[in-house]
């Protein structure tokens, strides 16, 4: 008898976080989706040094190194829908996101993109998971602006803002066919 591959509807929400802002995106998306949230950890941790980090990861995106994960996903192939939240850094998909893309194989699964950012957009971010994920369902993202680590602006998800992009989120996800 043949096994066919069973479609899923068991949610995950992976997410790159520096500054809490991605984080804090996703912990919304949670609560609206549910599913398990999974921060994506590295081996070797980026530096705190603002600095320091930009010049590490403009050499691994140069050199395409990939960066190895410590976050270790359990039966991903039990998930049928796989968020992926990250920041944007130097205009792409950050070098730890390109791992968890290249480690597992989520073909015939639907991935959902989100984002923050300084405030210059997502980049190439978002073109890019397709291109690693060519024969998944990419859905439309989700991105807004978070901190500006560069001028000392860390998290801002609070107040006002937290709030405004609550509302947003939910819009999306109504846009999305996900709530």
């Amino acid at each position: 008898m043949e096994k066919t591959q069973v479609e899923s509807d068991k949610i995950l929400i992976a997410y790159l976080s520096r500054t809490k802002n991605t984080k804090a995106v996703a912990e919304m998306i949670h609560r609206e989706v549910g599913g398990d949230l999974v921060e994506l950890e590295l081996v070797t941790p980026y530096p705190e040094n603002y600095r320091a980090i930009v010049d590490q990861v403009a050499r691994e995106n140069e050199s395409g190194f990939l960066p190895v994960l410590k976050t270790k996903i359990q039966e991903m192939e039990s998930y049928g829908i796989i968020f992926v939240g990250f920041p944007t850094w130097g205009m792409q998909l950050p070098p730890p996101l390109k791992s968890f893309l290249n480690q597992y194989d989520l073909s015939g699964k639907t991935v959902i993109p989100f984002n923050t950012n300084a405030g210059y957009g997502i980049g190439s971010s978002f073109e890019t998971v397709e291109k690693l994920c060519p024969n998944s369902d990419i859905l439309e993202g989700f991105s807004t602006k978070g901190g500006i680590e560069r001028d000392g602006i860390l998290f801002v998800m609070k107040g006002e803002k937290e709030i405004k992009v609550k509302s947003q989120i939910k819009g999306w996800l109504k846009r999305i066919g996900m709530i």
